[in-house]
Order: structure tokens, then sequence, then C-alpha cells
């Protein structure tokens, strides 16, 4: 049984990498041939970096560990090329690519078993509106052989297959869960409505497939499932199901076929429990409120039907956010973030290991895996910070040294970035609110140029302590930069995020306006140099920002924003499930019958001709999530009264940039934007 503990982790220092250089100066370090991931040259360049630095694709990525920890796969793009699957015996050092396509990326892989991997394709140099293929999925061995395709990658083929040929499965297929010590996976599959656009939520179809045959077996689920829990035996043990806003968890007994279910409640009014995981014991665990303010991790007592008293995990002012690690044998502990990402371990050897492992590198977040059936005394070490991109180490216990594989973006140099930290303001109403401010590097913290970055989501935790592409091109441009945590955002407790209900445009309003003025009284902003900004909501939240408080924001920027809830309602063309909008959405966002007048009143669209500061628009053509109808009426709306205002689309693109060049383009408007309209005095 794991003990029950309370953690608020403190704030990390300043950071010093140089500590971190110096660490790699005497480690061993390991150079791939086929990896354009290596430390750049400790000769740092001092002129501003460019904005393409910021925006390029990851040199390195997902390194995993195989079970028995002999091996470690990686993504590493070739020079000029696509990203390929790389794998290396972590005793011998011999890399070695394992597989790779002409056209298309290496987009994600896992380990079935220590000898075979599945993995996905895609293509970063192509945007949403022009992908016609799905990621589909593929199986080989660690030394290259056994080669098979698993799923199609063309929706063209979603037709039913001949049962007695053996064939890919369907485009609409995907990877779901390994199963330990075998050749087989899951894959799920989404019931397909033909001929139709039906944006109803749809049975997520569990199929147990064997990756060297192709044959596959269709679990049978108790409704119309959206998640499944896999058991440490590979068995599906757990399902969540969801009918009109009533979700529902069901169990199944091992070696039975029968589901019961364990639970039912509303799916939007936080009073249920979501099944996490399943340890070496056979328990599961869950995460709840279970009455109280803070979600945590708890037991699951199968023969009672009910969650245990107390929490296994809990966190002091954080709802819990995690991950538990484990071998085959037992609990090692847990990764969380709290205002930074933190692990606990249970296990005195492992306790002792991530001090080994934070002695050399010191100054930052120093994530490690372990292999579920260890051979070897190696593990794996994911090391990042708010200014340092994810570095990947192979840390040998035993010697205690590290061994560098890659650098995700070797072109960054931690000492150019500006450090990030977490403040906490009073709202006008007295409510608490917790942001992340980011101050430039070299520029002191008094009467700066500040742009207040609002995230999307809204109901999500979106920020955190790590590198950020658009906060760290923004500083480096002089530019502090203020990310609220906005009443309704999740992360922060049942009681931050209902006080967000019904509030665009309102209350979540008025916590951004009350940040930007926190700001100003500390004297870190320059209450004449204030621009607002962000994406999706935060799209939504930089007009109203313009429209409530025009005397505070000098400007604003923002890109695939929502312009009018009710085009959230009425476009018909956008990803939004018609359960969504029929039972979340006037329970979270508003009613459009009941709320009429609020939803009127709080329209960017409606109220257009109220902004007059200086504004850049900008749309992707493809977006389905907000369909660039958002954008061109309201552009259309505010240009009459408005000529101020810059305007641009990228027809390929849809919720978000994914091409480098759009990236690029953008964030050069951004810059040139800013200067003009809140640069220098």
């Amino acid at each position: 049984m794991l003990s029950v503990f309370n953690q608020n982790l403190a704030k990390e220092q300043s950071m010093s990498f140089r500590i971190l250089q110096r660490v790699w100066r005497y480690s061993t370090l390991l150079m791939f041939a086929f990896a354009a991931s290596c430390i750049a040259s400790s000769a740092r360049a001092t002129s501003t970096p460019s904005v393409q630095s910021f925006f390029e694709y990851s040199a390195f990525s997902n390194a995993q560990l195989s079970p028995n920890a002999r091996y470690v796969a990686m993504l590493v793009p070739a020079k000029d090329g696509n990203v390929r699957l790389g794998v290396m015996d972590v005793v011998e050092r011999i890399p070695k690519v394992i597989a790779s396509f002409d056209g298309a990326d290496i987009v994600q892989f896992h380990w079935i078993n220590d000898d075979r991997l599945v993995y996905a394709a895609g293509d970063r140099g192509v945007g949403v509106g022009d992908q016609h293929l799905g990621p589909g999925l593929f199986a080989v061995n660690r030394d290259g052989s056994e080669f098979r395709q698993l799923i199609e990658r063309s929706f063209g083929l979603l037709s039913a297959h001949n049962a007695t040929v053996v064939r890919a499965l369907p485009a609409n297929t995907g990877f779901y869960a390994a199963i330990r010590g075998s050749d087989d996976i899951y894959v799920a599959q989404h019931d397909v409505t033909r001929g139709v656009r039906d944006r109803s939520i749809r049975s997520l179809n569990l199929l147990r497939l064997n990756t060297k045959t192709g044959r596959s077996t269709v679990v049978e689920r108790p409704g119309v499932t959206t998640s499944w829990l896999i058991d440490r035996q590979g068995e599906a043990r757990a399902a969540t199901t969801l009918d009109g806003d009533i979700e529902s968890v069901f169990y199944r007994d091992a070696g039975q076929s029968k589901w019961r279910k364990l639970a039912q409640f509303n799916a939007y009014t936080g009073d249920g429990f979501s099944p996490y995981f399943f340890g070496p014991d056979g328990a599961m665990y869950v995460r709840a409120r279970h009455g109280k303010d803070k979600e945590s991790l708890y037991r699951y007592d199968l023969e009672k039907n009910s969650i245990d008293p107390e929490p296994l995990i809990s966190l002091k002012d954080y709802d819990f956010s995690g991950s538990v690690v484990y071998n085959d044998k037992k609990f090692l502990g847990v990764h969380f973030e709290t205002d930074a990402d933190d692990t606990r371990w249970f296990d005195p050897q492992m306790q002792a290991i991530q001090k080994s492992v934070n002695d050399l590198l010191p100054s930052t977040v120093n994530r490690i895996s372990v292999g579920y059936q260890a051979e070897t005394s190696v593990l794996l070490v994911q090391s990042f910070s708010d200014i340092q991109p994810s570095v990947y180490f192979l840390y040998d216990s035993a010697s205690k040294k590290l061994t560098m594989l890659g650098n995700s973006m070797p072109q960054i140099d931690p000492l150019q970035m500006s450090a990030k930290d977490m403040v906490r303001y009073k709202a006008r109403d007295g409510r608490e609110i917790p942001a992340y401010l980011t101050l430039p590097k070299g520029a002191g913290d008094k009467n700066l140029p500040l742009v207040v970055l609002v995230h999307g989501g809204p109901f999500v935790r979106g920020v955190s302590w790590r590198w950020n592409r658009e906060v760290q091109f923004l500083a480096s441009r002089g530019y502090a930069v203020l990310e609220p945590e906005y009443r309704g955002s999740t992360g922060f407790g049942w009681g931050h995020f209902k006080a967000g209900w019904k509030q665009w445009g309102l209350a979540m309003q008025d916590d951004v306006a009350d940040g930007t003025k926190w700001a100003i009284a500390q004297g870190i902003a320059d209450p004449k140099r204030v621009c607002i900004a962000g994406a999706s909501y935060g799209g939504y939240a930089t007009l109203m920002g313009l429209i409530n408080d025009p005397s505070l924001y000098r400007c604003g920027f923002e890109w695939v924003g929502v312009t009018d809830i009710n085009l959230m309602y009425d476009v018909n063309w956008s990803d939004i499930s018609n359960e969504y909008q029929q039972y979340g959405m006037p329970v979270l966002v508003g009613d459009q019958d009941k709320d009429a007048v609020q939803l009127k009143a709080t329209s960017p669209l409606v109220n257009a001709a109220r902004i007059k500061q200086p504004l850049l628009l900008a749309y992707g053509g493809s977006d389905e999530r907000v369909p660039i109808v958002h954008g061109t009426k309201f552009r259309d709306a505010v240009k009459a009264t408005n000529q101020n205002v810059d305007w641009v689309e990228y027809p390929e693109e849809g919720h978000g940039w994914q091409l480098l060049k759009n990236n690029v383009d953008f964030w050069t408007r951004v810059e040139k934007f800013l200067n003009k309209n809140n640069g220098k005095q």
C-alpha cells in the first residue's frame, strides 16, 4: 500500500545551465551517426535568436527503454529528410535505424516486448488541410526484421474486409495499449457512420491484434464506450461509457466475460471518478474528488464497490495529474505536477538514484524511466526546465555515469532563455489566481512592455513550467509574458474550475484584466505598453479584453480565436460533438435560449465596433475546431470601424500552425506588430 502524502513543490530557483554544460563536458557523450541532435558548440552565439530557431521541428524525441532496459529506441530525422526510428543496445552502444519512410515521418512508436515495436506515420511538412492519409500502424522487430503493416493509411479503404483474408485493419483504427510479454497489442476503432457527417460520440471499439499474424478479435463492450483500462495481464478490465450526459464505469472480473456497472454519474458535474490504472497487485486505482475540492488518486475497493476513504496521492493546492511508475514487482513512485514537474519515489533505491541524477543535473527537472523487467542497471532520464527543452540521457546506476543521447532543440541556448515563475494574485472578488510570469533575460523587472498571453481550452490547465516556444520567443524580443490560469482552468481544484462556468467574457475575463493590473501595480509592466494575445479561447479573451478594458490594452493579436459563442452551436461543420453541444456547453459556456442576452453581450462579433486598438488576426482555412467563418465574419465586422486590423489566413492549417514556414511567417508578423504598437515609447 502506498503511503498518503501531501506535496507542495517549492519554486525552482533561477537556472544555472553552466553546471549542466560542465556535466556534458565530463560525461561520456554518445553521438548518433544518424541524429541531428548533438549539443551545439560551447561557443554560444550572443546575437538574438532567429524566429525560426524557436519553431524548428524537434531534432530528437520520444526516447523509450525496452521492457528489459537493454535497448533504447528514439525518433531522429535524417539530414534534410524524414524522421526515422532508431534502436540502440545500451551495453554495446551501437545505434541502428530500423524503420523509415521515403515520403513520410515516423511520428510515434511503442515497445511491444523486448524484441518488437509498432510505429505510426505522419508528415510534419504537410498541413492539416492537405493530409489525406491516416497514421496507419506498422510492426517490426528491433533488428529490422519481420515487418508487417497492421493498419491502413488510406481512409478510402473503410469497406468491410473479407473475413477469410488477413488484411490490414481500416484507417479509423489506432494503437491503444501494449500487452506485457506478448506479440499482441490492443487497438481502438471508432464506429463509422457512412455518408453522413455525424458529430455524435461513437463507440470506441477495442480489438486485440497480433502484430505478427495481423489477426484480431473484438472485445465485447458494455455500451457506447469512450475509454478502456487494461490490467497487468493484458486483459480489458474496466470501461467507461457515455449515454447523453450520463457517464458509467463498468468492471469485468478476471476470467469473466460479463461486465458489471460500478457507478454512474453526470459527466459534467464532477461527482464521479475516472479509472486510472491497475497496480501490480491487481487493485484498481481511480482519480476522484471524493467530496473534496481537489482530485486525488484513490484505491477502488472492488468488493465493497466503493472508493477508499483516504487518498493514496494527494497534492496540496493542486489536482493530482501525473503517472505512477512501477515494474513487474511493485510500485516505485509517482510523477506529478504542481507548479512544476516532480517525482516522489516510494522505493528507497529509486530515491537514491534520483538524488544522484539531480546532483549531476541540478538545474533541471529530471524525469526517470525504468524498464518493466530490467536486466541492466541503465535508466532513461528526460531532463528539462523552463529554459531548457528536453535533453535525453542514459544513466547507469551501477557506475553512476550519464551518457547523453540527444537534444530535442540543439539550436536553443538556455543561457539566452528567460526564467519563468509561478505567481499568484487576487481577483477583484478575492479569488486567488495562479499565473506564470516570464521576464525577459537581462531586462530587469520594472517598467517592461507586457504581453498577457491567455491560454486556450478554456477548461484545461493551460500553462506549465516547461520550455515554451511562444513565450520564449516573446521574451527574447524584450517582452514580459503573463499567463493567467483564470477561473475555469482545471488543475487547481473543483471550486476554481466551477467558478468559470458561464463566465466567458465576464468573471473569467476579469481575472485576466486583474492579472494585468497586478503586473502594473507591481511595477513590472509599463501601463502604456500592454498587449493581450491568445489562441482559440485565448483568442476570444483577447477580443473581449479589447472590448471590456480598452484603456488597459494597447493592442491585441489572436489566432484561431472563437468570435461568437452562438457560432459554436450553429456552424455544423465544426468538430464539436452533438453531446457536448446538448449537455456540456449549456452548463459550462451558456445556453442559447436561456442565456441569449448574456451571449449577445459577450460576443466579440456583435461588439466588434467597440474595438479601436490595433489588431492582428490569423486563422487556418482547414480548422474544424474553430472554423474560419469565425475569423472572416469578425474581420469584416471590425474593419468597418477599425482600419488598423491585419489579417492572415493559412489555407492548409487547422487549429494552430503545424508547418514551420507558417510559424515563422506568423511570429515574424507578431514581432513587427508588437514593435509598431507595443514597443519602445
